[in-house]
């Protein structure tokens, strides 16, 4: 028995640390489903209806359904990124693109919920809700994001696969739980559809200061950030004197709007080039069978 305690003290602890890591994962997936509805069935094309009918009995609504697909996507991510740690840790571009993305998806989202266009009453504006298949897409990017910091912590952990692995989706298991609840708490308290994004905003800050500038912040605090986050926006929706400085969020969310109109202007160049490409592709011929 002594010999196996190592290993379940090893466990314990990534099950332990993908709890702390995984704390803004389960928010913000949990705040993406939110606006799906929980009585409605998948929307399926029209070339995959038959799988469809097989599927929905075991995926649910469309909510439940995006979690459920959600959570095979993290294993599969989790598992990826576990043969590819060392490509990772030696790849900080990687690590960087990732962390724009989050920004990016930070400041997009929380423009649109805090923007005081048009709105005298001062009050929060809904998230813009995407479709069921763009909310998978979403969350399964999402996934594989916040994937590369839990994988190479955990194997910082554990050098035996089968150990990581156990702990890993014994942890994601646990997030999936924490994310659904969250997708219903966000029905009963909407603010926190803006503490999830700010969340991803602060995880995309900690990934550049530890890949430029090499500031590296302990798991605990970022839990204790984490925390934080969620209990003053709770704290700000129930409080009228601070709400007194909601021209704060206001300024901000224009700030946010400037800076997101300039990197649209900067990518979209890109976005032609992208887009002259996929139309020669989608204009290419098709080869004429033979005779």
């Amino acid at each position: 028995m002594n010999e196996y305690w190592p290993i379940v003290v090893i466990v314990l602890q990534l099950i332990f640390l993908e709890g702390i890591l995984s704390i803004d994962n389960a928010a913000v997936i949990g705040a993406l489903v939110s606006p799906l509805p929980d009585d409605q069935d998948v929307p399926w094309p029209a070339g995959l209806q038959k799988l469809g009918k097989i599927l929905d009995p075991f995926l649910g609504h469309q909510r439940l359904a995006a979690l459920r697909v959600g959570l095979l996507g993290a294993y599969v991510g989790r598992g990826a990124m576990l043969f590819l740690t060392s490509f990772l840790i030696h790849n900080s571009w990687i690590k960087l693109i990732g962390a724009f993305y989050l920004i990016h998806l930070a400041f997009d989202s929380l423009e649109d919920m805090t923007s005081g266009d048009g709105d005298e009453d001062g009050e929060i504006k809904p998230i813009k809700v995407q479709s069921f298949w763009a909310t998978v897409l979403t969350v399964e990017i999402m996934d594989l994001i916040f994937s590369i910091d839990n994988v190479v912590a955990a194997v910082s952990l554990s050098d035996m696969v089968w150990v990581v692995m156990l702990g890993v989706g014994i942890g994601i298991l646990t997030m999936s739980f924490a994310a659904g609840i969250f997708s219903y708490a966000v029905e009963r308290e909407p603010i926190l559809k803006q503490a999830a994004y700010i969340l991803v905003l602060n995880i995309g800050v900690e990934l550049i200061l530890d890949q430029v500038w090499h500031v590296e912040i302990p798991d605990l605090l970022r839990f204790g950030i984490s925390v934080a986050t969620i209990v003053f926006a709770l704290a700000y929706a129930h409080s009228p004197f601070l709400q007194k400085f909601r021209f704060i969020l206001i300024w901000l969310a224009q700030g946010i709007g400037i800076i997101n109109e300039l990197v649209d202007w900067v990518f979209i160049p890109f976005k032609a080039i992208f887009s002259f490409i996929v139309g020669l592709f989608v204009r290419m011929p098709k080869p004429q069978p033979a005779d």
